[in-house]
């Protein structure tokens, strides 16, 4: 196991490599799209699927069991261009995304202390996240971990879709 993966039960976290960004973007798609939470013709879709371009500005992590990419999160420092809403102390995850066949072992939350291990690493303030009102399994995660609603943070899209924000304190 390199120094950038991390085990909890089952599934074991890492930098994706660069032969798995195609794979981590078709992933993305198949669980906003597929799963109801972006419609199939949404202008995010592309960004979805460019997880090329998330790796060359975050730190693109994979979740797997036994040998299989079945999640994958952006994790966004300080200054990277995909943290919309992190102060400049605070680190931001986006496109958290776990296959619904890997749903309920432990991915996603793999995932997300993975994002708030490199956060505490690097002496931040803070981890944000933004998420869609259509994401209660996600909301409980999140709160079950320690993260709160921050809405005075909360933002809208120019289509009118209402984005939450929560935040951890580290």
């Amino acid at each position: 196991m390199s120094e950038t993966s991390v085990v909890h039960g089952p599934v074991t976290v890492r930098t994706a490599r660069p032969d798995e960004h195609d794979l981590v973007g078709e992933l993305t798609v198949e669980v906003y799209v597929g799963g109801g939470l972006v419609a199939p013709d949404s202008g995010y879709v592309p960004e979805l699927r460019d997880a090329r371009a998330r790796a060359a500005h975050t730190e693109l992590l994979v979740a797997e069991i036994a040998g299989e990419v079945v999640g994958a999160v952006a994790y966004c420092p300080p200054g990277s261009r995909y943290a919309a809403v992190a102060d400049a102390d605070e680190a931001e995850f986006r496109m958290l995304a776990v296959v619904e066949r890997a749903r309920g072992l432990g991915v996603g939350r793999a995932l997300v202390e993975a994002c708030l291990h490199r956060a505490r690493a690097a002496g931040l303030r803070g981890l944000r996240l933004v998420t869609q009102h259509n994401m209660p399994v996600a909301h409980r995660m999140y709160e079950r971990m320690g993260f709160r609603r921050t809405p005075e943070r909360d933002w809208s899209l120019d289509s009118g879709k209402r984005l939450l924000i929560y935040h951890m304190p580290l």
